[in-house]
């Protein structure tokens, strides 16, 4: 997997992006990443930079963020998962006994969603997936409809005018395949979920069922940002992941 570093802290961050995305998702908290901290940004296996994993299967795309995070050398830990990487994040967790300091769940989904699923239906659904995703006009008319699910100019297509969209597809699969996230149930470590107000309805509604299954999660609602909320509260959500100490960093 390849990993870029922000910041030179003994405090270690691993941040795992969602569906379509590549770990330019986290370049926004570049800039709030605090002293002491640092903030290591992962291509999950064929995205970005990342050959695709040995096989399209979750347990070999979980062994290779496992070994990715041990390549950091640090002692303890936080995961960061947005969107879909956050199932991986917890997936990774349960493999770290005793390295993970706690993870942080950016708007999650806890399931996946019919109108996602459709792109898992054979023949149909990949050709449903080009026009919606491999498509320019494709993408433009489906940022636009979703106009109510995020913030500004926010633009929730952009990213897949570069993805490998086999690689995309293949990964709507293993999503899939997590199954329930019952399978976290008993998960111990501390745990931390912000969503966007104006997000998805799925995403929503899976706090409910994240709250069922990890009980001693916090949960906070970013007023004003939908599903993309490090472009549209990129300094709120700094301070969510790092604490009181993220600010700004002027640059002379």
């Amino acid at each position: 997997m390849f990993v870029e570093r922000h910041g030179r802290g003994l405090e270690v961050f691993f941040a795992l992006h969602g569906w379509g995305g590549d770990r330019r998702t986290f370049a926004p908290l570049a800039p709030f990443v605090p002293e002491g901290v640092s903030l290591y940004a992962a291509d999950l296996p064929g995205c970005g930079d990342s050959p695709r994993p040995n096989a399209w299967a979750v347990g070999c795309v979980v062994d290779e963020i496992v070994w990715a995070v041990r390549a950091t050398g640090a002692g303890r830990v936080s995961l960061l998962g947005n969107c879909g990487g956050a199932v991986f994040a917890l997936l990774a967790a349960r493999e770290l006994k005793g390295v993970v300091e706690r993870v942080s769940l950016i708007d999650p989904f806890a399931y996946l969603p019919r109108y996602f699923r459709l792109f898992n239906a054979g023949e149909f659904g990949r050709r449903a997936y080009d026009a919606t995703f491999a498509n320019p006009f494709g993408r433009w008319l489906t940022n636009q409809s979703l106009r109510g699910r995020r913030a500004g100019a926010a633009d929730l297509t952009a990213s897949f005018a570069e993805v490998d969209h086999e690689a995309a597809r293949r990964y709507l699969k293993l999503y899939d395949e997590v199954g329930t996230v019952e399978i976290f149930r008993g998960f111990g470590a501390p745990v931390e979920i912000v969503y966007g107000e104006r997000t998805f309805g799925a995403v929503k509604r899976s706090l409910k069922l994240w709250r069922e299954v990890l009980p001693q999660a916090r949960v906070r609602e970013l007023k004003g940002a939908g599903h993309q909320p490090f472009v549209e509260a990129p300094e709120r959500l700094a301070e969510f992941v790092f604490g009181a100490g993220a600010r700004k960093r002027v640059t002379v």
